[in-house]
C-alpha cells in the first residue's frame, strides 16, 4: 500500500488534505499528515479512514527519518527554510520530495546527489510559483503557433479579498503564511524592460508599479517579483524584450507598504530593545505619515502606547502580530486569487496583444483559493507519481510538458481555469 507523508498542516494545506483523501481511497493508499500541532492535523483529516496525524518536531531527525522513511511520496508545507531538513532525509531514504517553495541555494546545493540518486525532487510546484510556470508555458506554446515573434510577456499573480470581504483600509486580508506578508519583496527584483535588465532595491520595489484591468476586481496593482530573469529562458523566450513576473495588490497597498520597509519595520535581524512600545517601535515610521497613509498605519495599531508582543524579538515579529490581528480574515471572509499572463507579440507585421487570466474564489476563510491553488498541485503531481505517469527525475521545477500538461488537464476538472482573451 503506497504512502504519501505530508509534513505541515497550516493554511495552505487545507485543499491538499482533502485532496489527497479523495484520491487515497480509490488508489489504496494511505495519507499521513505530520504535524508539530496534532490536533490541527486531526482536525484537517477530519476521521478519513485512508488518513491519520502524526505529531513531529521536525527538528528531529531520528523521528523524521522514520517517517519519510516509511513513505513513498513526501511533500513538504513547511516553511520554505525547513525543507531543507526534509530534503535531507529523502536523500538518505531515497523519496521522492514536492514542495510549493522555489529552489533556493541549499536545495540547488544537493542538485548532484538528487540528479544521481534516481529520484525526483519537485519544487515551485504551488501557485505562485506553480501553476504560473504552466499556464505560462502553455499559453506561450498557443501564442507562438500564430506570432513571428513574441516581444514581451508579463505574468501577474496575487492573493486578494473579494470585493464583498474588502473591508478596511489595506484591501487586504491575511491568506496564507504572515511571515511571507512581512518578508515580501525583501529580495528585490530583476527584471527584463524594453531590453535592458532592470534592477530594484527591497524598498523601491514597492515605489514604483505598474497596473492591469480585471474584470472581477477592476484596476489591479502590481509590483515586481523577485529575479525574473532565470525564467526567460526556462519559458524559451531569449529574445524577448520586456519579461517581469509581479505580485498584484489592490490599488493603495504598494503606496502604503513601501514606508514600512523604508522604516525597518520589517527587519528580522536586528534585536528589538527591551521595555519597547509599538508606537515606540513604530516611531522611525513618523517621517513617512502623510494624510493619505495615516488611516492605514492607524488601523494596523502602528501608534498604539501598548507594549510590544511578548516574545517578538525583531522588527518583523511585531508587524506580522500587528497583520495577524488586525488584517486576519473573518470566518465568512472569501479570498480570491487572480493570475494574469500578457503577451505582447507580432503577427503578419502588426503588433498584437493576449491575456489569459485566472480568477479562483475561495468558499470561507478555512476553504480558501489560496489553499486550492497552492495545494492542488502538490497534490495532482502526487497521484500521477503514484500512478507512474511521471518519467521526470532529478531536481527540477514544473516546466516540464509531460508533467504540466496532465497538471493543467487536472486543474481544470478541478475548476482551476483560464479564459484568453
Amino acid at each position: 500500500m503506497a504512502k504519501i507523508l505530508l509534513f505541515g498542516a497550516g493554511k495552505s494545506a487545507t485543499s491538499l488534505i482533502r485532496y489527497l483523501i479523495e484520491v487515497a481511497g480509490p488508489g489504496g493508499w494511505t495519507v499521513v499528515v505530520a504535524e508539530s500541532n496534532v490536533e490541527l492535523a486531526l482536525a484537517k483529516i477530519a476521521g478519513a479512514a485512508c488518513a491519520r496525524a502524526v505529531q513531529v518536531d521536525v527538528g528531529d531527525e531520528e523521528a523524521r527519518d522514520r517517517l519519510v522513511g516509511e513513505a513513498d511520496v513526501v511533500i513538504s508545507l513547511l516553511p520554505p527554510a525547513l525543507h531543507f531538513l526534509v530534503a535531507q532525509s529523502c536523500l538518505r531514504k531515497r523519496r521522492h520530495l514536492l514542495t510549493a517553495s522555489y529552489v533556493d541555494e541549499n536545495i540547488r546545493g544537493l542538485a548532484k546527489e538528487v540528479d544521481n540518486s534516481g529520484l525526483l525532487f519537485l519544487c515551485e510546484m504551488g501557485l505562485d510559483p506553480g501553476i504560473d510556470h504552466m499556464s505560462a508555458l502553455h499559453f506561450i506554446g498557443e501564442v507562438k503557433e500564430s506570432a513571428d515573434r513574441i516581444i514581451s510577456f508579463l505574468s501577474h499573480t496575487g492573493g486578494l479579498v473579494t470585493p464583498e470581504s474588502d473591508n478596511n483600509p489595506w484591501h487586504y486580508k491575511i491568506s496564507w503564511n504572515p511571515r511571507n506578508v512581512v518578508r515580501a519583496g525583501a529580495a528585490g527584483a530583476m527584471f527584463r524592460e524594453e531590453g535592458r535588465v532592470v534592477s530594484r532595491d527591497y524598498a523601491s520595489v514597492f515605489e514604483r508599479t505598474g497596473q492591469i484591468g480585471v474584470a472581477e476586481t477592476g484596476v489591479l496593482e502590481w509590483y515586481p517579483n523577485r529575479d525574473s530573469l532565470p525564467y526567460i529562458d526556462l519559458y524559451g523566450l531569449g529574445e524577448v524584450g520586456t519579461f517581469v513576473r509581479t505580485t498584484l495588490r489592490y490599488p493603495g497597498y504598494c503606496r502604503g507598504w513601501a514606508p514600512i520597509v523604508r522604516a525597518g519595520l520589517t527587519d528580522d535581524v536586528v534585536a528589538l530593545p527591551q521595555g519597547l512600545t509599538v508606537a515606540q517601535w513604530a516611531a522611525p515610521l513618523l517621517p513617512y505619515v502623510t494624510v493619505e497613509n495615516r488611516e492605514m498605519y492607524s488601523f494596523l495599531g502602528l501608534f498604539d502606547v501598548v507594549p510590544v508582543p511578548a516574545g517578538a524579538r525583531v522588527a518583523a515579529d511585531v508587524l506580522q502580530y500587528l497583520l495577524e490581528t488586525r488584517l486576519a480574515m473573518h470566518p465568512e471572509d472569501k479570498d480570491m486569487i487572480v493570475m494574469q499572463h500578457e503577451i505582447g507579440y507580432v503577427s503578419g507585421g502588426k503588433r498584437m496583444r493576449r491575456t489569459s487570466t485566472l480568477v479562483v474564489k475561495g468558499d470561507d476563510s478555512l476553504h480558501t483559493a489560496m489553499a486550492r491553488t497552492v495545494g492542488l498541485p502538490l497534490g495532482i503531481a502526487a497521484k500521477l507519481l503514484l500512478e507512474g505517469k511521471v518519467a521526470l527525475r532529478g531536481l527540477n521545477i514544473p516546466v516540464a510538458p509531460e508533467l504540466y500538461v496532465p497538471v493543467l488537464k487536472e486543474l481544470a476538472a478541478q475548476g482551476i481555469v483560464f479564459k484568453e482573451g
